[in-house]
């Protein structure tokens, strides 16, 4: 290999981990779906207790099934940010070897963890969009990474 070769823009890139982030947000969605049925089986019984009947469900776009979504976003956002804070991976990340980290190297902020997660949670609204950007971004950073000044490393195997 010659020295230019090595000098290159593209040998100074980190690699993209943009498929293990997918597959690692596919995880993530399990335990994320098992806390929104635990929650939304809560909704259900305090709003049976509030006065409805038994079999009614919840009205759609009503404030009861606003203020379920919103739990919902934040108990997920629970889930994240202190797995992240905890160890720097939710389970998802596990089986992949990612790990979030500040950009110099340490533990996020949770004010960071959580800058991270509602810009994650746009990006996806957005159609992934902020996902996809990490391929043309020259670091490979997400909108979440650099809204949060955090990144996603991938750990060496044991």
């Amino acid at each position: 290999m010659t020295d230019t070769a090595l000098s290159s823009p593209a040998a100074d890139r980190p690699a993209s981990l943009l498929p293990w982030r997918l597959l690692s947000l596919l995880y993530d969605f399990f335990p994320a779906l098992a806390l929104w049925m635990l929650l939304g089986a809560v909704f259900v019984a305090v709003y049976t207790l509030s006065g409805h009947a038994e079999r009614e469900n919840i009205a759609p776009f009503s404030a009861w099934q606003w203020a379920l979504w919103a739990c919902c976003w934040g108990v997920t956002g629970l889930y994240a940010t202190m797995s992240w804070r905890r160890g720097g991976q939710t389970l998802g990340m596990r089986p992949w070897r990612l790990q979030v980290v500040s950009l110099d190297g340490t533990v996020p902020s949770r004010g960071q963890l959580w800058r991270r997660y509602a810009v994650g949670t746009l990006s996806v609204l957005a159609a992934g969009l902020g996902f996809w950007w990490a391929l043309v971004d020259r670091q490979r950073l997400t909108w979440h990474d650099r809204a949060s000044g955090t990144r996603v490393v991938r750990l060496p195997k044991p």
